[in-house]
């Protein structure tokens, strides 16, 4: 008989990180459930790369519209030693992995895999290890499957170490098309990359370093690339294969949450 297949959630935000933690978890041969948050960030274009990543890959693709205020703009990033990006958004991975363990658990997937890197992002303090190592114990005692005596779910950071070159390096590797990625913080018209922000900076060295040169996803745009505005669907994002419950239905303006239970 053959073994089951290990199920896994994604935190799929459009950028290279995500992108390449998808990329390892499809090829270590998990069935993949992909989410992303629209939570009103700047930088809204992820969006869109986020939903042509899950499309292109094998299961199902989730879109949770997450209240606040937006974030994650501004071109700059944070100071030197323990200073803190202004590109920071507050307790922004610690809402995404909660709603995440909550979808875990429903669609029984035994692990949830997050793209963070602590490495060339330091400064955020949800993405170091210390804070990883917080939400493991958390896991193990949140879900009704865990004190039930099964397995908890796992929190998985495997890029959490790796520097961005090293990141880049694993996901050519794996054929990741990042081109198609989404990173930047102060987008232009349609997405476009603005070339000076951390993150366009941190890329565009990475690629140098491996060796591809310029990166993929500037000369896409030079070439006449482009993306469409992100437009999350009612009732679940990316979701084909249910109908949002009678609760989802009447409480969507208010709360935006994804509706879990009709195909689980």
């Amino acid at each position: 008989m053959a073994a089951p297949v290990r199920r896994a959630v994604v935190l799929l935000s459009g950028g290279l990180d995500s992108a390449t933690a998808l990329a390892m978890t499809l090829a270590s041969g998990a069935a993949v459930r992909t989410l992303a948050f629209d939570y009103g960030q700047k930088h809204r274009h992820e969006l869109t790369a986020a939903a042509a990543l899950a499309a292109a890959s094998p299961g199902d693709r989730d879109v949770a519209a997450a209240a606040g205020g937006g974030g994650g703009g501004g071109g700059g990033g944070g100071g030197g030693g323990d200073a803190i990006p202004n590109t920071y958004v507050p307790a922004r991975n610690t809402i995404f992995l909660a709603y995440a363990l909550g979808l875990a658990e429903v669609s029984r997937a035994s692990s949830i895999v997050i793209g963070a890197n602590a490495v060339d992002y330091s400064g955020y303090p949800d993405c170091r290890p210390e804070y990883f190592d917080a939400w493991r114990p958390l896991a193990a005692l949140a879900t009704k499957a865990a004190v039930s005596g099964g397995p908890p779910v796992a929190i998985e950071a495997p890029l959490l170490h790796l520097s961005k070159a090293d990141i880049v390096r694993v996901g050519l590797g794996l054929g990741v098309d990042y081109a198609a990625t989404h990173s930047c913080y102060d987008p232009g018209a349609g997405g476009r990359p603005c070339g000076r922000c951390d993150a366009c900076l941190l890329r565009a060295a990475a690629f140098v370093e491996v060796g591809v040169g310029r990166d993929p996803a500037v000369v896409r745009w030079e070439r006449g690339g482009g993306g469409a505005a992100w437009a999350p669907r009612r009732g679940g994002g990316g979701v084909q294969r249910s109908s949002p419950c009678v609760y989802c239905e009447r409480r969507w303006s208010v709360s935006r949450l994804l509706c879990w239970s009709p195909a689980m």
